[in-house]
């Protein structure tokens, strides 16, 4: 009976593997794509999102409050918590990616005005937060599928990398927007 259970849990393992490397090697690069993308350039006419900055930062400082959260309740016991958290933690992310794709295909990018160190402050944050922004997909999806398959074990040793990496994140996603926020052009 025992090894069925295990059987069923790597089934679903399994069967998330394909779609977690086609998300974690998609999302980047449409991202990036559309990140070029003006549909301006195309011919649509459509009013510039200059307003959602400051909504997606918001978005991500509460990404931040539910990863610590989700961090508590679960060292509480609170599981039915952690798991809404995390649920919420996860939709927030892909609310935040859908703004922000957004803004970048009706605006044009910001440029940082910032000189001396900290603009090597922020180009170091920028692309830390770049950089790990892409590496934490992967992650979130191995760890959530996890879950899913009640492999707990596995669950929570993946959880160790994913949760500082992604409240990294969350919480440069912040930093970044209020040090390039004296330059946007509204």
């Amino acid at each position: 009976m025992e090894q069925n259970s295990d059987d069923q849990k790597y089934s679903i393992e399994k069967k998330f593997n394909k779609l977690i490397i086609t998300l974690s090697i998609a999302i980047p690069v449409v991202v990036a794509v559309l990140f070029k993308v003006k549909l301006k350039d195309y011919g649509i006419n459509v009013e510039s999102l200059t307003f959602l900055p400051p909504i997606y930062a918001v978005i991500n400082a509460v990404t931040a409050m539910l990863l610590i959260l989700a961090v508590y309740a679960i060292k509480n016991g609170e599981i039915k918590k952690h798991k809404m958290f995390m649920q919420s933690a996860i939709a927030c992310s892909v609310v935040f990616l859908v703004m922000y794709v957004a803004y970048h295909m009706t605006s044009d990018s910001t440029p940082f005005g910032g000189v001396g160190l900290i603009r090597y402050v922020y180009f170091f944050i920028l692309i830390s937060h770049i950089v790990l922004s892409i590496a934490v997909i992967p992650l979130v999806l191995i760890t959530y599928v996890k879950a899913l398959a009640e492999r707990f074990d596995k669950h929570k040793k993946i959880a160790k990398i994913t949760f500082p990496i992604w409240l990294y994140v969350a919480i440069t996603g912040v930093i970044v927007y209020f040090m390039i926020a004296p330059y946007y052009v509204h």
